[in-house]
């Protein structure tokens, strides 16, 4: 759980931008709210809308008199649709306060203080992805269920819900004889799920029979209480638990209700938990951050619960939001915030990187102000203007992109970036080779360049030489202590003493950790050159081929060629850099600084997965780098991009962009993580104890 604080919204500077903001900011609330629950469909993510209405809610507080009744903030659910008889609720179900961090979760308590003293202990529950549904018992027998609807009005589903195995169709007569009260009418709330397992099944039929995958379990769970035709309810294999009892059976907290619930024969979450104060809370939080992604299904974040419910009803609703309850959400991966400005960066071969720097943002647990705009040609697709409100998105620990502009929030007031003509660090012209989608800083002086290059050497995947970045080799080169890779090996223990921030100690260590790397693998060595072209599987192509950095220095391009991964533009490239003499230099600088790459014995049996190529995509529960040498030790080959000449695609959870593509190639087999482990023989309880790095 991140502590740090949400940032405000960046219109909130004035009464006529406030008013201004959110109008715009419900007109595109809304458009998204009716797509998602009255016509099943989703233009962006939940995170992202999640992120637009805490901007909303955040600007209403701050101008309460700009809040108005068709404020997507006092309005609970969607338009129930019109196939099935509509129901009303006997008591509204409300909505519920979001909280990002434990700075808005301790306002939360402070302002329920203020208005109902007493002991606030409370009831922690996993936020399921799913939908919400009111179950209605007569006599102890299931009569009715209905789903959330508007808050006030529902649909009768009951037919769909008896299919699922984990509704009680009658309650347990035991346990419903010994409660304090047994009302005639019995109702309770509970979240129909999908497990991502059941999930995973459904997207593989529908890829066998040629047909869209869906997004996500919520959606399908969603869209499986829908259908009018209760066996494809059925079919779905959906699961409900149980939060909440709406009729008075003598319960007199909020966790006496989960055991209540258990004992009448339904299903409770089990990692729910009673917390006696915040600090507590916090406990919980930060553990399910971290463990949310073993479990069975999705969830999105916490619901914090005022255990005592004569509390509860002191404390009672504002607007259509219960006080007694808040929603905290775990760091999303997708969030919308505004461009501030386009700069360039310069990369270790010259290439110019359009960068967005933004107004901060939370996204998966810190605070993102930079995402990488990749070229021109993206710029101009996504229409990325200083000014807009974007979609921003983060995946693990891979750099934040935008992935949508959001045009309705426009002033007019939004600035087109144009490419300049010269490197933003030397100011040499910039270049846009023909066919190709970047331009590029050629000048060989460029000390934007130059620092990239040593930032590239040492990563890693390259020399991975650990603790030595780039503000240490910033200090390096303005200390004119090295001028080329090879110098690092040559520096001493008292050199670091003369940089900031170090002392013996670490001095030694790091001198240490450069000395451990003059014995590297030949395709660690290949790559850390930075030859254009040359990426970590074709030096790790190039390396098994040759076996020796004294064949490749050798090699002509047409025997470069031979090699499958290797093209003429590469065959080009490499044999181009071995015969530049500043590259020969390097080359036996680092020889005269003891710096020799290992040789390699190419491979001699064929594996069973030879001739075919592989791409992985999503969060794995394997180390993606263990996979990718289990490929490449059967014989395949690792890809790094969809195309034609790809066979497999490994989608793990939460694919990104390679899953669309492949889907338009008919060539191209995409595959589970299990069925991969099928496919090399690997066991499935391998994937259980693995997690992806």
């Amino acid at each position: 759980m991140s502590d740090k604080k949400h940032p405000p919204s960046p219109l909130a500077s004035g009464f006529g931008e406030a008013r201004a903001r959110i109008e715009k900011l419900k007109t595109e609330i809304e458009h998204h709210r009716y797509l998602y629950h009255v016509l099943d469909k989703a233009e962006i993510s939940d995170a992202a809308l999640d992120s637009l209405k805490h901007e909303l809610y955040l600007l209403e507080q701050e101008y309460p008199d700009l809040i108005t009744a068709d404020s997507p903030t006092q309005r609970v659910g969607g338009k129930p649709l019109d196939k099935f008889v509509k129901v009303k609720h006997s008591s509204p179900v409300l909505s519920l306060e979001d909280v990002f961090n434990s700075e808005e979760i301790l306002k939360w308590e402070e302002k329920n203080k203020k208005v109902a003293s007493g002991v606030y202990d409370y009831y922690c529950e996993l936020k399921l992805d799913g939908l919400t549904v009111v179950l209605t018992y007569e006599d102890g027998k299931f009569v009715r269920g209905a789903t959330r609807g508007d808050g006030l009005v529902g649909e009768d589903v009951t037919q769909n819900l008896r299919t699922i195995q984990s509704i009680p169709l009658s309650l347990n007569k035991e346990a419903w004889n010994k409660l304090k009260k047994r009302p005639k009418i019995f109702e309770v709330r509970g979240e129909t799920v999908m497990t991502k397992k059941v999930f995973e099944a459904i997207n593989n039929k529908q890829a066998e029979l040629g047909l869209p995958l869906f997004a996500n379990p919520r959606n399908v769970a969603a869209g499986s209480i829908r259908q009018l035709d209760s066996q494809v309810t059925s079919d779905r294999k959906l699961d409900c638990f149980t939060f909440e009892i709406i009729s008075d059976v003598g319960q007199t907290t909020h966790q006496e209700v989960h055991q209540i619930l258990k004992s009448l024969g339904f299903k409770v979450n089990p990692h729910n938990e009673y917390c006696k104060n915040l600090k507590d809370v916090n406990n919980y939080l930060q553990k399910w951050d971290k463990e949310r992604k073993k479990l069975a299904y999705q969830t999105d974040g916490v619901v914090i619960v005022v255990n005592d419910l004569a509390l509860e009803k002191r404390l009672g609703f504002v607007g259509k939001a219960d006080r007694w309850m808040a929603a905290f959400k775990f760091p999303a991966e997708q969030a919308t915030t505004k461009v501030l400005d386009i700069i360039l960066q310069v990369g270790r071969v010259g290439t110019i990187t359009p960068v967005a720097e933004l107004n901060p943002v939370l996204l998966s647990g810190s605070t993102v102000s930079r995402a990488t705009l990749h070229n021109i040609d993206e710029i101009n697709r996504l229409d990325v203007r200083v000014g807009d409100t974007v979609i921003v998105q983060k995946a693990g620990d891979i750099i934040p992109d935008i992935v949508k502009v959001l045009p309705n929030l426009r002033t007019g007031k939004e600035k087109k970036f144009t490419m300049p003509k010269n490197c933003p660090v030397c100011g040499g012209e910039l270049t846009r080779p023909d066919g190709e989608v970047n331009y590029y800083c050629f000048n060989n002086g460029c000390a934007g360049r130059h620092l990239e290059e040593l930032v590239h050497f040492v990563s890693k995947k390259a020399m991975n030489i650990a603790g030595l970045g780039p503000r240490i080799l910033e200090q390096l080169l303005e200390k004119k202590m090295i001028k080329i890779p090879a110098d690092l090996f040559l520096l001493t223990p008292d050199a670091f003493l003369k940089l900031e921030g170090f002392a013996d100690l670490s001095a030694r260590k790091m001198f240490q950790a450069i000395s451990s790397a003059k014995n590297p693998t030949l395709k660690s060595f290949i790559y850390s050159l930075g030859i254009r072209h040359v990426g970590e599987e074709t030096a790790r192509a190039l390396a098994r081929h040759f076996g020796s950095l004294e064949k490749i220095i050798s090699a002509d391009q047409e025997e470069l060629q031979k090699i499958n991964d290797v093209g003429e533009v590469v065959a080009e490239s490499v044999s181009g850099y071995f015969k530049q003499s500043v590259n020969l230099k390097l080359l036996q600088a680092f020889k005269e600084a003891g710096v020799i790459p290992q040789k390699m014995i190419a491979p001699t049996t064929v594996g069973k997965l030879a001739g075919k190529t592989f791409l992985f995509t999503g969060s794995l529960k394997v180390n993606r780098d263990d996979a990718k040498n289990v490929v490449r030790n059967l014989g395949g080959k690792i890809l790094s991009s969809v195309g034609k000449n790809l066979d497999y695609l490994v989608v793990g959870e939460k694919p990104g962009s390679k899953l669309a593509k492949a889907e338009e190639i008919k060539s191209v087999k995409i595959i589970s993580e299990a069925e991969f482990g099928k496919l090399i023989n690997l066991p499935n309880w391998f994937f259980s104890i693995q997690t992806d790095k």
